[in-house]
């Protein structure tokens, strides 16, 4: 009897071990499952059948337990899409592999384009969303801090049920970063006097043009008016100040009225960035290409012509913007 009793245990003990490297179907396509923090193997175990995976919920608890890795599961939410063994079931838990949702945050988008991203963000949730600009930066770290250009523009991914401030305070960092490491490689000569005047002038050159190859001259028209002390006259910024106002056609009365971001009553940069400035904008902004160009104007297709005096300005917008030849 002992003997046949060691070998049932043996048998057992075998199949058992098999079985952990045994694919367990799925009753359709996906199983998904949310653990919660706190969640016990038990409890979790049986979601997993719950959701479709064809396995007995005593004998994947008893695989958690017996593993002892049953007090490690990390919360989150959990997808499969095909036949998976207990094992690989665990280590996926364990190892917190969770079902990843993205948001973009785009080059030259303002905050509120980016407020508005994240609130249609699937499975975020809305912790900011009854906050104020100024609250969410206050609980960012940054009291006081104008939100406009402070967040870098990328690609951000994140855990099904993460707040949307845990991804607010990863673009934050990384815009400080970015701008830390692109104003340490500034050129010696360059009239910005700190980074913040730095990411205000990258967040113009975003708005001032889509040719990234354009970026470094543009950059180094408003440096060089910057050291001459003159106006600026970049109108994404007059655009800006105009806020809800704008109706999509800038006029001459708009360039007249006088407000913080009209950059054709009032000398220097801006008093805040207007818009998320990319990579590209941000190194353009601090190590411009040395040109002895004061104007530019768009040509239509993306791309500028630029001028070093106002003659050859004038002719350039006769051509490309009024249609003269």
């Amino acid at each position: 009897m002992a003997v046949l009793a060691l070998l049932v245990a043996a048998g057992a003990a075998a199949w058992a071990w098999s079985w952990l490297d045994r694919p367990m179907t799925l009753a359709a396509q996906r199983a998904e499952v949310t653990v919660e923090a706190g969640s016990s193997a038990r409890s979790v175990a049986q979601s997993w059948v719950d959701a479709g995976v064809q396995a007995h919920p005593r004998l994947l608890y008893e695989w958690f337990r017996w593993s002892g890795q049953a007090r490690q599961l990390r919360a989150g939410t959990y997808e499969v899409t095909r036949p998976v063994t207990p094992r690989r079931l665990l280590a996926m838990m364990v190892a917190g592999d969770v079902v990843l949702e993205r948001v973009r945050f785009i080059e030259g988008w303002t905050f509120r384009q980016l407020r508005e991203a994240l609130a249609r963000a699937p499975h975020l949730k809305p912790e900011t969303r009854a906050m104020t600009d100024a609250q969410v930066m206050a609980a960012l770290s940054a009291p006081g801090q104008h939100p406009e250009g402070r967040f870098f523009p990328d690609t951000y991914s994140y855990g099904r049920g993460v707040a949307d401030l845990v991804v607010l305070k990863r673009a934050h960092a990384a815009m400080q970063d970015k701008l830390a490491a692109a104003w340490a490689e500034r050129a010696a000569d360059t009239p910005l006097k700190n980074p913040d005047e730095a990411l205000i002038l990258a967040s113009i050159i975003e708005k001032e043009t889509g040719a990234e190859a354009d970026r470094p001259l543009v950059g180094g028209v408003f440096v060089n008016r910057l050291r001459q002390g003159m106006l600026l006259q970049t109108d994404p910024s007059v655009i800006y100040g105009l806020g809800a106002a704008f109706d999509g056609n800038l006029r001459k009365r708009d360039l007249l009225a006088d407000t913080p971001y009209n950059t054709y009553t009032r000398a220097g940069l801006p008093p805040t960035p207007i818009a998320l400035p990319g990579l590209a904008s941000l190194r353009a902004a601090v190590r411009p290409q040395p040109t002895r160009a004061l104007y530019f104007v768009a040509r239509g297709d993306g791309s500028s012509v630029f001028s070093e005096t106002l003659t050859e300005h004038n002719r350039a917008v006769d051509r490309y913007q009024r249609g003269l030849r």
